[in-house]
């Protein structure tokens, strides 16, 4: 394949860099390593990259900050971020979810479950199937094929995993959708899954589309079984 996969690992531990490049490598991703937050964040800014290995235990600029700095950067919003830890508790996925990263991974780990993750992260970020190119109902309309979202004639900036949390739920308009069926319509089933962040991403996204979040005229909860997409009409 000529395309090779071009990933930014932001990490201060250089035998895990080394071990990471290496493995990637070979299986069609690039690895520039940068072992500190702003110099990573300068090097995001200068190149091309398909998605961040963000090191949460960095040296000054912590990895929370750095993921928050690169979702709150226009140009930079929409790259995919796996943050990684030596920390494992739901407390740090559920923090580094909310600033907007992809997935988590905790070290230590093995480099065939990144990979597996990697490859995940960039399906997601890829092209929309086609067949169904725009939804719309009431002020809130996708664009599939742009990945462009308009709320009440407005652009909202989305992540890729919120974007596609978002079209999961169009795709299926009116339906209540469980945790499972996100799961399995994002992720599939390659490694374990952590169903709280689908409560963490659709928190996140409802701050973004709805004009009052606690009271949400698009994302309705149905308790104990999932969230729908309402239908309006104009």
């Amino acid at each position: 394949m000529s395309h090779r996969t071009a990933a930014l690992l932001i990490d201060d531990d250089t035998r895990l860099a080394a071990l990471v490049t290496e493995y990637l490598g070979k299986h069609g991703i690039d690895v520039t390593v940068v072992g500190e937050a702003k110099r990573g964040l300068a090097s995001l800014r200068s190149g091309r990259f398909d998605v961040v290995l963000l090191d949460i235990m960095l040296p000054g600029l912590d990895g929370l900050e750095t993921c928050r700095r690169i979702r709150a950067t226009p140009e930079l919003a929409g790259v995919p971020i796996l943050m990684l830890t030596a920390r494992g508790d739901d407390v740090d996925k559920v923090v580094g979810l909310e600033l907007g990263a992809d997935d988590y991974l905790a070290k230590p780990f093995n480099p065939r479950e990144l990979l597996a993750r990697i490859r995940a992260v960039l399906r997601r970020s890829g092209p929309a199937p086609a067949g169904r190119p725009r939804f719309r109902t009431g002020g809130l309309e996708i664009d599939f094929d742009a990945r462009e979202v308009v709320v009440d004639g407005k652009r909202v900036a989305l992540t890729h995993y919120e974007f596609e949390l978002l079209a999961v739920l169009a795709r299926a308009a009116g339906r209540v959708l469980s945790r499972e069926q996100f799961l399995d319509a994002l992720k599939g089933q390659e490694y374990e899954a952590f169903d709280r962040s689908i409560d963490v991403h659709v928190s996140k996204l409802r701050a973004k589309i709805e004009r009052d979040p606690r009271a949400p005229r698009y994302i309705k909860t149905v308790r104990g079984v999932g969230y729908a997409l309402m239908r309006e009409n104009g």
